[in-house]
This record gives C-alpha cells, structure tokens and sequence, in this order.
C-alpha cells in the first residue's frame, strides 16, 4: 500500500469507522496482543524454564541470572522506550513496530528451541536471559508505536474510542498464553509437557508472527508522520528534543507522576496482585483462583472500551482521575471482603491468634528483596519474612539492646531454627488457622462450581470491581500520552513515561507490598503503597495534568 497524507477529518458529523480504520485497529492491537503473549509465557512457564535452564547454575550464578531475568521482565523495558521511541519519531511508527514485533517473535521462537542446562551447561541460562532482554527491549517499542499509530489515523472525537482497544490487549494477550498452555496440558501427560510439551506456546509463535506481520504489512504509515515527513518538519533528535528542554520535559514528568504512576498500581492491583493475594495470602487453590480472575477479566474488560469512548465525551482527566480516586478510598475494604468471603477461617484466626514477637530493633533490617534473592541472616528478618509467607498477622514489641528475638503463639514459644518457617506454620494450625487445602477455604475447580456458588461469585463481583477501576484508569491512558506530546517526538515521549510508571512503579509492586507485610505483620498493609500512589497520582494530576482530549494533534 503506498503512503498517504490524507488526515482524519475532525470536528465533523459522527460517521461509522471505516474500513481503513477498523485495519489499522486490528493490526496494531493483534500485533500488540501477539507481544503481550509470548512476553507472559516465561512467567505463565516459570517452572518449566527453570527446571530446563537454571538446574545446574551454583547460588552465585543462579543470583545473577534471577537479576537479570528480573530486569528483563520489568526494568528495561524504558530502555526499549527510548531506543525504539527514538527510531518511530525518525524513521516512522510503522516500520519501528514492525521492527519491535519481529525481535519479539524470533526471541520468543528461539526459546521454544533452546538446548537446556543438562545439555549445554552455563550457555543456556545466557541464552535464555539474552532472550528474554530483547523481548524485554522489544516491549518497550511496541506499546508506544501502536497506541501513536492508532492515535494518528484517528478522528480528533474518537480518539479515545479507537486508541481503547490497544488497552485490551495485554488482558487478551494474557488469556491466550494461558489458554494454550491449559489446552496442551489438558491433551498430554504431565510428564510429556514437562519434557517437551512446555515448549509448544513458545514455538507457537512463530505462526501468530507471521499473521501478524502480514496484517501490519498491508498498512501505510501514520498520516502525521508523514504530514512531517512530507514538511521536513520532523526531529533530528527526539531524545533531546522530548527530555532535554523543559517545555517538553515537564510534560514527561507530569505524565509519569500525574497519571501513569498512579495508572499502574491500580492495573497491577487489580489484576496481578489480586490473584497473588487470593493463591498467596489467602491460600486459594490455583484453579480456583484463576477461575475467578478470568471470569472478572471477562466482565470487565469490554469497559476498556466504554471508558476509552467516554473520555471522547467528557475527557481523559476525570475519568483516570476518579479512577485513582475511588481505587485509594475502596482498596483497603475489597481486599477484607474479598478475605472474609474466600478464607473466612483466616480472618477468624486473626483475631484470635495471638502471635507476638520480641527483638531488638537494631537487628531488624528491611525485608524488601524484589527479586527473592536475598539471604537474611538476622532472626528478626527471617522471622518476619516466614510469617508474612505463611499469612500469619503479628505484633511486634521492642526486645533490650542485644537481647534475641523470640517468637510467641498464644504465650507458647517457638524455636526459631533453620525449619521456622515450618515449625511457626505448624504451631499457627495448631493454633487455629488453616492451612492449603481447608475445607473451610474457597474452592470451585470448574466454572459451573463458581456459578454453583454464592461466596465464589461474591468474590468474582468484589474482583470484578478491582478490574473495572483498571480500565477506568488504563482504558483512556493511550489517548492522553499520544496527546500530551507533538508529532515531532510523540513516540518517544510517551514510550518513556509509561513503561517507567508500568515497568517500574507497576513492576515492584508485589515485592513491595510483600516487604511491607512482613515489616508490619498485617496482611493489609501492603495496600498501603498502591494507595499512597494513586492517591498521589490523584493530587498531581489534579493540579498539573493538563486536559487534552479537544487538542488537534495535526497542528503541533
């Protein structure tokens, strides 16, 4: 297809999209979903990857490979902004996304053929984290290309409505990673997938690349980019240009403090750290708990589109805004309902259970460890650190300087040895609070089990509300970046502010609010950094972010 410069037409009468713009959506988000897929695949296959890779690392090794494996999956991704922001504001969107997709869809291919540890030792591990930094790299890229690509063919009053559907995909994405991966374990032996049958969703991949890349192939570049092509009005240095001047830099930190920070905790509250609280905290099977997030995805995530539209009528601010809002007013009571009704048991034996512990202040350090590499040696820590694991809620009293720490259930001590963790496990149960596989904890291993049961379907309308906060803030979040930023450096500024708020404030998110239930011994008070964001997110982009939903983004 040759290039155009033929703009959308703005402040015009509502027409139906057409058949060019209905292309344009659904290439950019079913290349966008492909990447969201094989990125969620090395975490959905955790296990399997590394009982094939890293089996035979020592500690030393296996410490850094865990690092880097982390900084993949999180910490490099606004690197993979800037690269790759900075070649879609030079060379165009299109080409740049292509790019992103190819590097995502190969890597992922050549882990599906990788040789594991038992085969070619320490090379595999390397390869594998290569891998995984590229993917990690080609993320940053696409996200950015795809919402401004889609942005630019869109009329200026439906900008909202049509940049939405980008928001979806990385709940689409997600589904069909897990959908693969349920569908061959479903057809095979445990053993097989665990020999070979793992590697399938990986090479899977290479035919969803190649679709998706024939689908992006038949389009043309943005009409921007190439209204400043034709100009010759584009930027020679967009990294410069987009964080080195202040009127553009400004926006950048406002965008990042003022709505994507905020925008991020909620996405991850809503949906990640849901599901790490009901199989983590609360002890709900994997089954069930998968069950019960998927069916609140499936409700909710249509209204990625309802608010995207509805930005179109009455902003992007109000609604990420109120989002942020509600979410750092309501989080702290969802979390309890969604507690009380899936492990009543639980919460009974909060109140009741009576664990104290005794230490010198001096030796309690911090337990953050983001990446579950750390080696605590102080009893303090390892204490803390075991019951937070076990969702035991504790109190803490300071112990004289140089005294040890000691631990108490219901005034009967225990002994803090190299087993705790079990021995405090054990003495809890004793004690009265249950254990994995309580009849008392919910569980519904079917979807016709949820809808047979009333708490199930609670806890799937207290999920669902967490999810519909997630698309108030993220459903018109692609709209205001593309917004906020000229065409000269529009994929470059907005790549850089949103994998920061997503890949870094989003990112530690479950290690954080881990840290800071084992600091606490309140299994809630982890709620405290989601809410502290978003109510700070709220305040910020109240007095700073700047509406943007009537801005012609033709005439920067």
């Amino acid at each position: 297809m040759t290039s155009t410069t033929t703009l959308p037409q703005h402040g015009a009468a509502y027409r139906p999209m057409t058949a060019e713009e209905r292309k344009v959506i659904v290439a950019s988000s079913a290349g966008t979903v492909f990447e969201w897929y094989d990125f969620y695949l090395a975490g959905s296959l955790a296990a399997n990857i590394n009982a094939n890779f890293f089996s035979g690392v020592d500690e030393t090794a296996g410490f850094i490979f865990t690092l880097l494996s982390f900084a993949a999956g999180f910490a490099v991704r606004p690197f993979g902004a800037l690269v790759f922001g900075r070649l879609g504001d030079l060379i165009g969107r299109k080409y740049t996304f292509l790019v992103t997709m190819m590097l995502m869809g190969i890597s992922t291919f050549i882990v599906g053929l990788l040789p594991s540890y038992a085969q070619i030792g320490i090379l595999a591990p390397v390869a594998f984290i290569a891998c995984r930094l590229v993917q990690g790299l080609a993320l940053g890229g696409e996200y950015g290309g795809a919402a401004t690509y889609v942005a630019e063919h869109a009329p200026q009053d439906r900008r909202g409505f049509y940049t939405s559907w980008i928001q979806t995909t990385a709940t689409v994405g997600l589904f069909l990673s897990l959908m693969v991966i349920l569908g061959l374990r479903l057809n095979m032996s445990p053993e097989e997938f665990a020999s070979w049958g793992w590697r399938i969703p990986f090479l899977v991949s290479i035919l969803l690349l190649i679709v998706s890349l024939w689908i992006r192939l038949q389009l043309a570049e943005s009409p921007a980019f190439q209204k400043m092509k034709d100009e010759g009005s584009g930027s020679k240095a967009p990294l410069g240009e987009a964080f080195g001047t202040w009127a553009n830099a400004k926006y950048a930190l406002i965008a990042l403090f003022g709505a994507t920070a905020g925008q991020a905790v909620v996405w991850y509250s809503g949906q990640f750290y849901a599901l790490f609280f009901l199989t983590q905290t609360l002890k709900v099977d994997g089954t069930t708990a998968n069950l019960l997030i998927a069916l609140s995805l499936m409700i909710g995530t249509p209204f990625f589109v309802f608010f995207g539209w509805l930005s179109d009528k009455i902003g992007r601010k109000p609604i990420i805004m109120a989002g942020c809002l509600v979410a750092a007013l309501t989080f702290f009571p969802l979390f309890q309902l969604i507690a009380k009704t899936a492990n009543p048991a639980l919460t009974e034996a909060h109140e009741k259970v009576k664990v104290l512990v005794t230490a010198d202040p001096q030796t309690c350090g911090n337990v953050f460890d983001p990446v579950n590499v750390r080696v605590f040696t102080e009893k303090c820590d390892i204490v803390r650190k075991a019951l937070a694991k076990s969702s035991i809620s504790y109190s803490m009293t300071a112990g004289v300087a140089g005294s040890g720490t000691k631990v108490e259930i219901n005034g009967k001590p225990i002994t803090i040895d190299k087993d705790f963790d079990k021995t405090a496990a054990a003495a809890a149960t004793e004690a009265g609070y249950p254990k994995a596989g309580d009849p008392r904890i919910l569980k519904a291993p079917s979807f016709s089990a949820v809808f047979a049961s009333a708490e199930a379907l609670k806890v799937v309308g207290f999920l669902t509300i967490l999810v519909l906060y997630v698309t108030m803030v993220y459903g018109p979040i692609a709209a205001l970046l593309v917004e906020l930023f000229p065409t000269r450096i529009r994929y470059t500024g907005m790549s850089l502010p949103y994998h920061i708020g997503n890949g870094w404030f989003g990112g530690f998110l479950p290690p954080t609010v881990f840290a800071i239930v084992a600091a606490t011994g309140d299994i809630y008070s982890g709620l405290w950094y989601p809410v502290i964001v978003a109510a700070s997110t709220f305040v910020i982009g109240m007095l700073f972010l700047p509406e943007t939903y009537k801005r012609d983004i033709f005439k920067d």
